[in-house]
């Protein structure tokens, strides 16, 4: 068995550059200015919109729940019995904790960890101020190339995997961007995963559902990064939801169960409706999911001390009128500062989603709803930022359109977490002081050190006189973000792969093809 395979070239953008953010300030691909020493650090404070006494009311009312409530673990005897063993009170599938319990667990696990990409180059760091940024995530539709909407295909999740690889806004590739809806769902994951080891070099995750798919996930990343890799190192990130509220259920245990046992990184994740499945109130919705998170965190340290965990959170409101999700509420930002003080208050990496929305097309309601859930990821020093771009229809739709968008959005939020630079050259003294009253900076030599990269230039171009973009043909940004797409998709090339390992992979798809059912039994 081959132990290890890297990336080498770069794949192109449609003008001509890099891929990696270099310093190409007039149209890079991405919407990344050169400048940025890490687009994927940030170097704002953390926002905290609770007092220290809020938190901890929260906090209080979450082991209060744990104690005296307890978790439902449902139809799963091995993580009873790994609770009892524990000390925890057992009855029937309900597990009460002792917060003493539950807190020394949390406790075990790191504060920061990486996930190691099989380019060495694209590996990520989770925790503190880093940020990592993944495309949206399970769309059983997509609005295409061509700007039509319909079932997802195998060859539509392979479009989006190289838009992924190619974009310097993204640093993960996600789980499965669409749902390839042409294959079938009990084989589907197979060439999910065999699409991120082949069209990208950037790290992924594993896929969370039952029947035998995260053993498949992590089998070939096996034949890609050697068992031995894989045995000491961080090289699946797979997402694991509660059943709100205060319930996990035999399938997600399962998962989390092999993932942690097998020293593979989990996503502990309640997935909020407020005033559905949580409290109508905040405070109410954050104790409880606070209560779900540290049980799942918990119980990944009892599997194996010291697996890595990000303390994750799906939110979203429940319109109290027709019941559907809402994003873009301000109960959804004021929660998501809260989650990251949670997660700081526990030293763990925290996880939210951006990018977020309700709407049926890339229109204003989607940018209103995807900024107001992107800033206060940002805002809020998130870790991980899933559905960061490309998300429609609360996510029912991936969209091309939307994808590109996107990216121009998160290149100006990641300048944003840089700050404010206040170096003796960003002061420019010399330059202000050289430059006479009533005059312009255009020809200073400062200005001419930096112009290259100092402003994001967005990839979109949204400038000019309303006669111009008239004679241009009057296009809008859907249609010019469908136009970059399409030109993307001409420039890619895909990372290098070893045929001995693609063959390898691709003779254990086909072994399993033959031993799995065409229908969920």
């Amino acid at each position: 068995m081959r132990r290890s395979r890297t990336g080498g070239r770069r794949a192109r953008r449609p003008d001509g550059a890099n891929s990696d953010g270099g310093a190409s300030g007039a149209s890079p691909w991405g919407g990344l200015k050169g400048g940025l020493a890490d687009p994927f650090v940030s170097r704002l404070p953390p926002y905290d919109i609770l007092d220290e006494g809020g938190v901890e009311a929260i906090h209080e009312t979450s082991m209060r729940l744990l104690e005296t409530v307890g978790i439902d673990f449902r139809n799963d005897p091995e993580t009873l019995a790994l609770w009892a063993q524990a000390g925890a009170q057992v009855d029937g599938d309900n597990v009460k904790i002792d917060r003493n319990l539950a807190l020394d667990l949390v406790a075990k696990a790191p504060e920061t960890f990486v996930q190691h990409a099989r380019n060495p180059a694209r590996s990520v760091t989770f925790g503190k101020n880093h940020m990592v940024f993944a495309p949206v995530f399970a769309s059983p539709n997509v609005w295409d190339l061509d700007g039509v909407r319909r079932e997802a295909r195998l060859a539509d999740f392979h479009d989006f995997l190289k838009l992924t690889q190619m974009a310097s806004s993204l640093n993960h590739g996600g789980a499965q961007i669409c749902e390839p809806m042409d294959i079938a769902a009990t084989r589907r994951h197979l060439e999910v995963i065999y699409g991120h080891l082949t069209y990208s070099d950037k790290p992924f995750l594993g896929d969370p559902r039952g029947g035998g798919r995260a053993q498949d996930s992590l089998r070939m990343c096996e034949i890609v990064f050697g068992r031995d890799v894989v045995e000491k190192n961080v090289v699946l990130l797979s997402l694991v939801t509660a059943a709100s509220p205060l319930l996990w259920d035999a399938t997600m245990l399962a998962q989390l169960r092999f993932y942690a046992a097998n020293g593979q990184a989990l996503i502990i994740t309640p997935f909020v409706m407020q005033g559905a499945n949580t409290p109508v109130t905040m405070a109410g919705a954050l104790a409880q999911l606070n209560a779900e998170a540290i049980a799942g965190i918990a119980l990944a340290q009892l599997v194996r001390p010291g697996t890595p965990v990000i303390y994750g959170v799906s939110l979203a409101t429940a319109s109290m009128k027709s019941g559907a999700p809402q994003y873009g509420t301000s109960e959804v930002a004021r929660m998501t500062y809260v989650i990251g003080q949670l997660a700081r208050r526990y030293k763990l990496p925290m996880r939210v989603g951006g990018g977020r929305n309700g709407a049926m097309l890339s229109d204003a309601t989607a940018g209103a709803q995807n900024v107001m859930t992107m800033l206060p990821a940002i805002q809020a020093q998130a870790n991980y930022i899933i559905h960061s771009a490309g998300w429609l229809e609360s996510s029912m739709a991936a969209s091309f359109a939307q994808f590109i968008i996107d990216l121009d959005q998160l290149a100006i939020l990641q300048d944003f977490a840089q700050g404010i630079d206040v170096t003796d050259e960003a002061l420019a003294f010399e330059a202000i002081s050289q430059t006479k009253p009533g005059g312009d900076f255009f020809s200073s030599s400062h200005t001419l050190r930096h112009y290259k990269e100092i402003f994001v230039q967005p990839m979109i171009d949204t400038g000019g006189n309303y006669e111009a973009w008239r004679d241009a043909g009057s296009q809008d940004v859907t249609h010019k973000a469908l136009k970059l797409a399409r030109a993307a998709l001409e420039a890619y090339e895909p990372p290098p792969t070893d045929p001995a390992i693609d063959a390898e992979l691709r003779a254990y798809i086909e072994r399993r093809n033959h031993e799995l059912p065409d229908i969920e039994t």
